[in-house]
């Protein structure tokens, strides 16, 4: 048997995890059939489904009928960013977000550059934090969207979302966050970030790839998903998994706090080697290391990686 390779890139995408994949084959064995049907085995599934939607809801305190399922997080943030948009129309042309952005986000950006938006790229320190004042600042009467990721997936920074999400309220400006590196790590609350739209993707969580969730604030125009075709068989599948894929992302969590506190106890007793954690509230799964030739001389690294477990 081929022997797998270490692998420590979860924020990228991780493993089915096996009670998720034993949650989900019924669904493709025996209840397969179209949510839409009318018959008893399309309405299983459409039960399935609606009650995963329940359950995600649950999960970032919002109400059921403000999720939307999609295909994937870059779906997810493509709907929100272009859907506020094209709600606004001409009436507002002006977006803030920052450079360390998904590219989900940075290329739905362009597309409304080239629509006419002029989008404002908020700085960020040298951890990748935000300053909640420099978005106050860039606020104009043509603002129409606030787009920032919650965590950062390169180094885990995560970001004071609650506060620029208060920000955007007490101007009436739509609050779009990229959740996809934070929810099943630390606990997202949507009233408490003061988010309108919020996205999510299963794979980077032990879910299936192809299921996400945009979830919509109703108290303002505005939207989110979490990404899988509902009208399929395959969505009920993966969305029935909710409850499985939870309780398997809580005992990860576990396992990676354990094993993040030993990267930590090491303090690279490697001769030669230094290590230093950049982000300065990190998410639980990610952890940066810079490597440097010679401790007494910390010029140019030569490698930087992040361990997420």
């Amino acid at each position: 048997m081929m022997q797998l390779p270490i692998y420590l890139d979860h924020a990228a995408t991780t493993p089915v995890a096996p009670e998720v994949l034993q949650a989900m084959l019924p669904f493709w064995e025996r209840a397969f059939g179209n949510p839409s049907a009318i018959y008893t085995i399309g309405q299983e599934a459409r039960e399935a489904v609606e009650h995963a939607r329940e359950q995600i809801a649950r999960l970032v305190n919002a109400d059921a009928d403000e999720v939307y399922f999609t295909s994937g997080g870059t779906e997810s943030d493509n709907w929100a960013i272009k859907g506020v948009a094209r709600a606004w129309g001409d009436r507002k042309t002006h977006l803030i977000t920052t450079p360390i952005e998904h590219h989900a986000v940075l290329e739905a950006c362009k597309t409304l550059q080239e629509m006419g938006w002029e989008i404002t790229f908020v700085p960020v320190d040298s951890t990748g934090l935000v300053d909640p004042d420099d978005v106050r600042a860039a606020i104009t009467p043509r603002t129409g969207l606030i787009s920032m990721m919650h965590a950062n997936n390169e180094v885990g920074t995560i970001e004071p979302i609650a506060e620029i999400g208060a920000i955007a309220r007490e101007h009436g400006i739509p609050f779009h966050t990229d959740a996809v590196q934070t929810v099943g790590r630390i606990p997202v609350d949507m009233q408490e970030l003061n988010a309108d739209l919020l996205s999510i993707s299963a794979h980077k969580l032990y879910g299936p790839k192809g299921v996400a969730r945009w979830w919509f604030g109703g108290a303002r125009p505005c939207v989110l998903c979490w990404m899988a075709a509902v009208k399929s068989a395959d969505g009920a599948a993966v969305l029935i998994t909710c409850r499985a894929l939870w309780d398997s992302v809580r005992r990860r969590n576990a396992r990676c706090d354990a094993v993040r506190r030993r990267w930590n106890g090491y303090a690279f007793c490697v001769t030669g080697w230094w290590r230093v954690s950049w982000s300065a509230c990190p998410t639980p799964s990610s952890r940066d290391i810079r490597c440097f030739a010679c401790p007494t001389t910390p010029t140019s690294p030569l490698r930087m990686w992040k361990v997420s477990r």
